[in-house]
């Protein structure tokens, strides 16, 4: 169910796609209130509520005279305290690339964890990153039928979440659980290795009704690198 249109809401989810896209680039600063004001057509105290609930997600930092600062461009900042798996590996100046290996809509069985949380028919993007050209992890997604006219181009240009962002899907929550598992024949051609255990994860994102929106499996090869996560304090 779409929100009523609620001004300050309005103004602040602009606010955000325009930090998402890069218009506002992190570290920058936004427009000041008064051209805000004159940017939306709106009275200053709609303008400090957009900025208010944008500060709440901690996306942007207000300070006295010296204006607003955007701190993230990640669509479920408040989510991500975290630093994202891919961000450890590129600060620790290791190559790291991602390319999709299919795009398609699967009709998945009913024993299926896939079809406890997300039902019969969902899109499934397989992907690989790799670590200095060699394959590190693989990834499954499976995502909700309403993302099937999303093109393979944009999944490879743009990240998930700020796809599913764009796209009216909203994340209040990640559940992530952890296993070794032995790795199938296929896993081990894909991963271009002989191992034969790896690290699983099973991700599933909750939206603000508690239903799942994204049900993911990534095998990593943790021979080649091990699992690290970095927490801000």
């Amino acid at each position: 169910m779409r929100r009523k249109s609620v001004l300050y809401l309005d103004v602040a989810d602009q606010i955000k796609a325009d930090i998402m896209n890069g218009t506002y680039p992190v570290g920058s600063l936004l427009p000041t209130e008064a051209e805000l004001e004159q940017l939306f057509d709106v009275s200053k105290i709609t303008v400090r509520r957009a900025i208010e609930l944008l500060s709440s997600e901690e996306l942007v930092e207000k300070k006295s005279g010296k204006g607003t600062t955007v701190l993230s461009n990640r669509p479920y900042n408040k989510l991500s305290k975290a630093g994202t798996f891919t961000e450890y590996l590129n600060d620790s100046g290791q190559k790291v690339a991602k390319k999709i290996l299919n795009l398609e809509k699967v009709t998945v069985r009913p024993d299926s964890p896939v079809y406890q949380c997300l039902g019969e028919e969902v899109v499934k993007v397989s992907r690989l990153y790799t670590l200095d050209n060699q394959p590190y992890i693989y990834f499954n997604y499976f995502l909700p039928n309403s993302l099937a006219d999303v093109s393979l181009e944009e999944f490879e240009n743009e990240s998930l979440y700020r796809l599913m962002d764009q796209n009216g899907i909203e994340i209040v929550k990640f559940e992530d659980s952890f296993q070794t598992v032995e790795l199938t024949t296929e896993q081990q051609r894909i991963l271009d290795t002989s191992e034969k255990n790896g690290l699983k994860r099973v991700r599933k994102s909750m939206s603000p009704l508690g239903k799942v929106v994204e049900y993911s499996e990534a095998v990593y090869n943790t021979v080649l690198y091990p699992y690290v996560i970095e927490y801000e304090a």
